[in-house]
């Protein structure tokens, strides 16, 4: 019994790829570490921010987590408390106008 092959064969394609193997077999032209420096060098440029390239300890990694957690927890106190704000005056509006309404028949 032969191997599954992990390649898919020529005939096999999607439409509008064509049925070239070439699209299923891909590799990256560039590896990402080559990219490092220059993600690096446009960030310091544009947000004078400096990418760390080394690995985080379990204490800065749960600090990172609880900041975006905070982070996420005003974002939605304040999307509530817009919705309230914009809400309360739509209500009173549509309440005005069903009273008018009824007020005319």
């Amino acid at each position: 019994m032969a191997r599954q092959r992990r390649r898919h064969s020529t005939g096999f394609g999607y439409i509008g790829f064509g049925n070239n193997q070439s699209v299923f077999n891909q590799n990256t032209t560039k590896a990402f570490s080559s990219l490092k420096e220059k993600l690096d060098n446009e960030t310091f440029l544009h947000h004078n921010v400096h990418f760390l390239h080394k690995k985080l300890t379990k204490a800065e990694k749960e600090a990172i987590k609880a900041r975006i957690r905070k982070q996420e927890k005003i974002r939605t106190k304040k999307t509530i408390a817009l919705f309230i704000i914009l809400a309360i005056p739509i209500f009173f509006f549509v309440k005005f106008f069903f009273d008018k309404l009824a007020s005319n028949l």
